[in-house]
């Protein structure tokens, strides 16, 4: 089984980032929204953000990004680039 977290960045202004708003657009448009159980915030006036936390610890330098966890296998990969989120959890839904 898998969680799915995705990270969207919040900017000074209060706004959302652009990228994040296309991708969010994008996951209910390609029916992939089904894949995400959590969403965090990363709030660039907020250090503790918890989606800034997720950055540091994955090393993670843009927005937005998502974090899969496999439960069954206690493995993390993540990625910052839509398509291949995409494309990673269209496999997994194939052989679940």
């Amino acid at each position: 089984m898998t969680h799915v977290t995705f990270v969207k960045k919040k900017l000074a202004n209060g706004d959302w980032c652009p990228k994040c708003n296309d991708v969010a657009a994008r996951l209910e448009k390609d029916n992939t929204a089904q894949f995400i159980d959590q969403t965090v915030v990363a709030d660039v006036n907020d250090p503790e953000s918890e989606g800034l936390k997720l950055a540091s610890e994955y090393q993670m330098e843009r927005a937005p990004f998502f974090v899969v966890k496999d439960t069954a296998t206690d493995s993390v990969e993540v990625f910052d680039v839509y398509f291949k989120f995409k494309r990673h959890m269209q496999r997994v839904a194939k052989t679940a």
